[in-house]
């Protein structure tokens, strides 16, 4: 296979044994996972829809136990699928701007770590809104764009460890006044929140990639680089 480029989502196929390895690659995915679920509230009505857009390989599931949802996670990666099915999300192959799902379904959308990785941020966000109900749940999160984002997330993840080599196309990085706008244009009045990993979670991380990392998502009132977004859908 010729070489990758930056962003492609093929990485995610050669990455699959790493969803839950613990101190893995996808170690900060994990606690991301955890902090979403925090803005989640328990469904209201039981079995009522939950769509996770580029679900990965499941790392929401373990944190929605309880809330009485059916989980459903969309993703291109077949490998990333089987690994949420094993655990216990109702897994289907495709796309975020084209998602094989009813319009107006889903009590809650989660975008989760995929709106800086896609090439049309309006398609996307739009076919996210679709399939959200009248009253729904729109919960996100991403990567700023400015250059201390980039600088952190891109040059200095890359180094430390913090990220995979490659995965992230800083060109894709996303201004939270534009995603704001573009949710509000489908009737989304979505709010915004800085967030960052924990310190000395990263540490223990880093340095002792064998123990438990503790590490967790913690709120920040700066956005400049990890944002979380929360909003919900217009009723008719």
């Amino acid at each position: 296979m010729p070489s990758m480029g930056r962003n492609d989502p093929r990485q995610y196929d050669d990455l699959a044994d790493a969803w839950w390895r613990p101190g893995g690659e996808f170690e900060l995915l994990h606690w991301l996972a955890a902090a979403r679920a925090r803005l989640i509230p328990p469904a209201r009505s039981a079995g009522a829809l939950l769509v996770d857009a580029a679900c990965g390989g499941g790392l929401l599931a373990p944190h929605l136990a309880g809330k009485g949802y059916t989980h459903v996670g969309v993703d291109l990666s077949t490998p990333a699928l089987g690994h949420a099915a094993a655990r216990g999300v109702r897994a289907v192959r495709g796309d975020v701007t084209a998602l094989p799902l009813a319009t107006g379904s889903a009590e809650v959308v989660v975008a989760g770590e995929i709106l800086e990785h896609v090439t049309d941020l309006p398609g996307t966000v739009a076919e996210l809104c679709r399939v959200l109900a009248p009253g729904g749940l729109f919960v996100l999160d991403t990567v700023n764009d400015n250059a201390l984002s980039r600088f952190i997330t891109v040059t200095l993840g890359e180094l430390i460890g913090l990220a995979p080599v490659g995965l992230h196309d800083p060109a894709l990085f996303v201004d939270p006044r534009r995603l704001i706008a573009e949710c509000d244009s489908h009737g989304v009045r979505l709010q915004v929140r800085g967030a960052r990993p924990s310190v000395p979670g990263v540490l223990r991380w880093r340095f002792r990639p064998h123990g438990p990392t503790r590490g967790r998502i913690v709120p920040t009132p700066s956005t400049a680089v990890l944002y979380q977004g929360r909003g919900r859908k217009e009723t008719a």
